[in-house]
């Protein structure tokens, strides 16, 4: 049995975010992981982590290859790769660096989580832009 063009069309849906709205947004989740961890009073080894991330979260948009960059160098599907991998490890870091019981610094990497997925998943890896 063939599946009618239409439904074809119709299953997949066009992703909202394009390769300059995530950069926009990586660039917001940068300030925003390093500002949080200090304004909520998270423990050390939460703000350390938070740091670390976001420096490497914006050198590696700074050298993406999407509009927001300063230097094109990084393929956007590989910054891509970067974040899933990335976003593979934050709710393990609670645990692994002894903040887990911080309830405010564990949400917070658990949050992370779920935006790092849910902007990957609205994002058009294949735009042009």
């Amino acid at each position: 049995m063939r599946v009618p063009r239409t439904v074809k069309k119709l299953g997949r849906m066009k992703r909202p975010i394009s390769p300059m709205m995530h950069g926009v947004l990586d660039y917001a989740t940068v300030a925003a992981t390093a500002a949080v961890p200090r304004l909520m009073g998270f423990p050390k080894q939460a703000t350390m982590a938070a740091d670390a991330l976001a420096g490497g979260y914006g050198m590696l948009s700074s050298v993406t290859d999407y509009p927001l960059s300063a230097r094109r160098v990084v393929p956007f599907k590989g910054h891509g790769l970067a974040e899933a991998a990335v976003g593979l490890a934050l709710p393990f870091l609670p645990w692994a660096l002894g903040f887990a019981d911080n309830r405010a610094a564990r949400n917070f990497f658990l949050g992370l989580t779920a935006v790092t997925f849910v902007v990957a998943a609205m994002t058009d890896w294949d735009a042009d832009e």
